[in-house]
């Protein structure tokens, strides 16, 4: 069996799994309502958004990530609240892990830009599959031998300020009540997820030129034992017609990347590569791809809906 699956697999002894961190997308940047709930409704648009990352390619059960949500303002409430929903798939090897939530968010005028708090409750669905483990017959009742899974409550919540169109920062919390999930119906097996803390922030940068600018994101992982940071420029071009950027993405110890994208359509597509730097090949890599669409919900506006998403550009 390659190392991979075996990692998987060890983290079955003993009774336990230790739940691995969050998937860290290398576009963070496009997908902030999943990393902060406090993001939902902000820019007072609906947004629709994907992303699909295929982590370490050329492994065998290499991990795959899926996410897709929606947010968007509720104006029969009221335009400082938002809320969304949204559906992420983790799979690595014989594990996987789903998760569905809702979130909503309350945004209040403050010093020329807006802070917004924002919870999320969820559902995590973690499962095993033991029809596919080979364990030459081993007969250890800590490995099933069926397909096992759980379910169990979450919770996140989250916390920004938005300066105009300038800068943001914000901090979040995952998976604040611990859950620890029964695997099974005999509930041998189980997992414990741990609190995850992020922060998060960006600054754009204009220049003469109204088409052109740079955006600068970065944000911070830590579960106050281990960290990740990651940090990421973007120059981009936005002309009357076309839409499009380039940029560059670089996490300390862990790895570097590119990233490309554009609007077509009034569909936002970003693509980006990120090369481990840990000696691991250079094509053994990280694909990413992240979808986005964005519209004015406000029928009480006047003029055309406009469809261009300020997180990718």
């Amino acid at each position: 069996m390659k190392r991979l699956l075996w990692f998987v697999v060890a983290l079955l002894v003993n009774l336990g799994i230790k739940a691995q961190y969050d998937v860290a997308f290398t576009n963070y940047w496009a997908l902030q309502s999943y990393y902060n709930p406090a993001v939902s409704g902000l820019d007072g648009q609906m947004n629709i958004q994907g992303g699909y990352s295929m982590q370490m390619v050329g492994f065998e059960d290499a991990p795959a990530t899926m996410l897709a949500s929606v947010d968007m303002p509720i104006y029969f409430i009221g335009p400082r609240h938002g809320a969304g929903l949204g559906f992420m798939n983790d799979e690595v090897g014989l594990f996987s892990n789903k998760k569905i939530y809702l979130q909503y968010a309350y945004h209040q005028p403050l010093k020329g830009g807006r802070l917004s708090i924002g919870v999320r409750p969820g559902l995590l669905t973690p499962s095993f599959d033991g029809t596919k483990l080979d364990m030459n017959d081993s007969g250890d009742p800590a490995f099933p031998s069926s397909q096992v899974t759980g379910t169990g409550l979450d919770l996140d919540a989250g916390l920004r300020f938005t300066y105009k169109n300038l800068w943001y920062a914000g901090v979040s919390a995952m998976h604040c009540l611990s859950p620890t999930v029964k695997l099974g119906d005999d509930k041998t097996n189980q997992v414990s997820v741990k609190p995850l803390l992020y922060a998060m922030g960006g600054y754009t940068l204009k220049f003469r030129q109204p088409q052109f600018a740079l955006y600068t994101d970065a944000i911070l992982r830590t579960d106050l034992k281990e960290w990740r940071g990651d940090l990421t420029a973007r120059l981009a071009y936005n002309g009357e017609k076309l839409h499009m950027y380039g940029g560059v993405t670089y996490s300390p110890t862990v790895s570097v990347g590119l990233l490309v994208g554009t609007t077509f359509h009034g569909i936002n597509i970003g693509y980006s590569y990120e090369m481990y730097t840990g000696g691991i090949g250079a094509l053994n890599g990280t694909h990413e791809v992240v979808l986005g669409y964005q519209t004015d919900l406000n029928l009480f506006k006047k003029g055309k809906n406009k469809h261009q998403s300020v997180r990718l550009l």
